[in-house]
């Protein structure tokens, strides 16, 4: 049997995984200013950044069912005994229900069960080290729908913002949590619970902020095997220095991922993001 794994733009694989794997990545929608296109291919980090700078407007959207039904058709025509299309978190995106409504309408048409669709509950890395699990177990499509949902249970993302205004914005996050972190003047610190986007420290600086991600990474990394991932919009060196620390503070790191993340997520944290992603036990 073989499975063909489908995901969406805002899971950042390592470069070139997606086409060595025969993964197929469905672009969520952007628009600036009323102009749109499609994250990564038409708007990258370069393009976002300077459109946030700007303060442009920039609205993001979900994939429509049916450009999700197409990728799962023209994947099962193509020989693959099932799909199993993994997404980010529905807590965040509408893109999970759409890929349910495609899933189901596609069902009908060549037999129940052939398509199914995982919620990781996260994004960036945290849904890709679940579409990772997945290729590691596409001989078989229920195998590589639990291997996901397993990885998915196990990540953990942190990440700190420059300003909490964007998260506001996109509804990503409450009005009185963004205005007490605009208020105190401080750099949040945030985790993805369950899907969501919740508040979990304030620090002053930038730089306090970068050593609370390596403590709150290695806690949660342990001393076994780990996959670990920075991700960045418009801040390399910061990234750099991040990854160079949790490799020397977490003993079951193989190497650091750094990604920058695009302009779907980037519109929602805005430039100066700065996230760890930790999968403890590393890919199983």
């Amino acid at each position: 049997m073989s499975t063909t794994i489908v995901t969406d733009s805002t899971a950042y694989l390592p470069e070139g995984f997606a086409e060595r794997h025969g993964v197929r990545v469905v672009p969520l929608h952007v628009s600036v200013e009323g102009r749109g296109g499609l994250d990564g291919a038409d708007f990258g980090p370069a393009e976002l950044a300077g459109a946030l700078g700007e303060h442009r407007r920039v609205t993001t959207s979900r994939p429509t069912p049916q450009e999700l039904a197409e990728v799962y058709r023209s994947a099962l025509e193509g020989g693959a005994d099932g799909v199993v299309s993994v997404h980010l978190s529905r807590e965040l995106s509408g893109t999970w229900e759409a890929a349910r409504l495609a899933a189901a309408e596609v069902d009908a048409e060549v037999g129940a069960g052939r398509v199914r669709v995982v919620d990781s509950r996260s994004a960036g890395m945290g849904l890709g080290f679940a579409v990772l699990a997945a290729c590691a177990a596409a001989d078989d499509p229920e195998r590589a729908e639990r291997a996901a949902v397993e990885a998915a249970s196990r990540v953990r993302v942190f990440f700190c913002v420059e300003t909490l205004d964007h998260l506001r914005r996109g509804g990503r996050i409450g009005a009185a949590a963004a205005l007490v972190g605009t208020a105190l003047a401080v750099k949040p610190l945030l985790h993805v619970d369950d899907g969501r986007i919740v508040p979990l420290e304030k620090v002053r600086t930038m730089g306090r902020a970068v050593g609370r991600l390596v403590d709150l990474a290695a806690e949660a990394a342990g001393r076994g095997p780990v996959g670990l991932a920075v991700h960045h919009l418009a801040a390399p060196e910061r990234a750099a220095e991040l990854a160079s620390r949790l490799d020397d503070r977490v003993p079951g790191s193989t190497g650091c991922l750094i990604s920058e993340v695009g302009a779907v997520i980037g519109a929602h944290t805005g430039p100066g993001v700065l996230g760890v992603v930790v999968l403890p036990g590393g890919l199983q």
